[in-house]
């Protein structure tokens, strides 16, 4: 039998802490409400792709929300965090869920909207 060290372990207080992606850079420089945009589109869009909506809705509430809340809200959802930043997760079930950076944090070249 020998020890149990698995890294595979699930649960077993083996939580990684959310963090923010680390900076990144838009391939051209956007504004706010073209980031908006994009990530509309994205929360509309990824559902069709797989995983279970209610995933997808904890996701989404746990990208806008601050990191601390961001913790509870995928913890409570059951959601495996694979990428401390998010940017992949499974569900119970083994679905993955990726995440693109722009829907977790703002891209160094953000133009501010006047």
């Amino acid at each position: 039998m020998g020890c149990a060290g698995s890294s595979q372990a699930k649960g077993d207080g083996v939580v990684k802490k959310i963090r923010k992606p680390k900076p990144w850079k838009h391939p051209q420089p956007i504004t706010k409400s073209q980031l908006i945009q994009l990530r509309d589109e994205f929360w509309d869009t990824a559902p069709h792709y797989g995983g279970r909506k209610e995933i997808w809705d904890a996701l989404r509430a746990a990208a806008e929300a601050d990191l601390n809340l961001a913790q509870a809200i995928v913890d409570s959802a059951g959601v495996i965090v694979q990428n401390a930043d998010l940017t992949i997760c499974y569900d119970e079930r083994g679905a993955k869920y990726e995440l693109p950076k722009y829907v977790l944090s703002e891209p160094t070249n953000l133009i501010r909207d006047g």
